[in-house]
């Protein structure tokens, strides 16, 4: 099992057949992560660095403890207190990182395309954990995997996309994941947080919600990402949550089961109500978890390792 790439910049560069062989693969690590004893000593002469310069939760988190799952050995970077405040260079910081004999990078920026930028002045494997508005795309395989789990195949499933389109390198990512894989995908939201011409990539695109819940088997709902917006979109958070937000009532009237998906952080009482983000309808906790497996096999697969022990 190897992957077309050197690297994991974006879902746009990987092949159908490269999703599906790090689809068999998180099947294999999700049974290790089942085990009473939850490592395999796969990738324990390794050292990946993970490099963030920008806030991360639940992404930090989950592929140091994928590493850590391989028994590889971590490097955590964080950009606030290090030397780029002192006016360090992004080839600086890396070649100096490099120096200590790194094997892979795991890099989050806030600068659309930085990930491809480095790609081309090292010689250690990178994976994109976001970049600007650009991509993301681990968070698009452990979306289509949890889907794949719950549903099984994605060809010709109906998957929206909810929210803020515009600002999410969720969504991009997602389009191009889904649409590799077969799946229908619609885009719904204001008209103002939707990009133009976003239908010649092949979506459908909606501005009632309702409509959007109505079409699909799966919504996908994203947060209003207010930090990279430089003016304003919408009246207010209110009118958004009104016209845009999901409750409980708007599933029960749909008389059919649509799975909720989101992925984090959650702005409760704006896109999602808690009787939704916590309902039985909500498959947002198994997306965290398949979020370690999907990470397990990405880093296994691009360390070119052959045995997963």
């Amino acid at each position: 099992m190897s992957l077309s790439v050197k690297h994991l910049l974006g879902i746009k560069e990987l092949q159908p057949g490269d999703i599906q062989t790090i689809f068999r693969t998180a099947d294999n690590f999700k049974q290790v992560l089942q085990r009473q004893i939850k490592k395999v000593p796969t990738l324990r002469d390794t050292t990946i660095a993970n490099i963030f310069f920008e806030n991360s939760t639940r992404t930090r988190i989950s592929f140091e403890l994928a590493e850590k799952r391989l028994s590889a050995d971590v490097v955590n970077f964080s950009a606030s207190g290090s030397s780029v405040s002192k006016g360090e260079t992004l080839i600086d910081t890396v070649h100096n990182i490099l120096a200590m004999k790194v094997d892979m990078i795991v890099m989050r920026h806030s600068a659309s395309g930085a990930p491809w930028f480095l790609s081309n002045h090292t010689d250690a494997s990178i994976i994109n954990a976001g970049d600007g508005i650009n991509e993301h795309p681990t968070q698009a395989l452990l979306d289509a995997f949890s889907i794949r789990e719950r549903l099984g195949e994605l060809k010709g499933k109906r998957i929206a996309i909810i929210g803020d389109i515009m600002h999410s390198r969720v969504a991009l990512s997602n389009i191009y994941c889904l649409g590799k894989l077969g799946a229908e995908v619609m885009v719904a939201g204001p008209p103002t947080l939707i990009p133009k011409h976003i239908e010649k990539m092949g979506v459908k695109v909606e501005y009632d919600v309702k409509k959007a819940l109505k079409w699909c088997e799966v919504a996908n709902v994203l947060r209003i990402q207010l930090e990279r917006q430089h003016k304003p979109l919408f009246s207010t958070l209110r009118e958004y949550s009104l016209y845009y937000g999901i409750n409980k009532q708007m599933l029960d009237d749909l008389q059919k089961e649509v799975l909720i998906m989101h992925p984090g952080p959650i702005n409760r009482g704006v896109e999602l109500n808690s009787d939704v983000a916590d309902s039985k309808q909500s498959i947002i906790l198994n997306q965290v978890e398949n979020g370690v497996a999907i990470r397990m096999a990405v880093i296994y697969l691009l360390s070119g390792k052959r045995e997963l022990e």
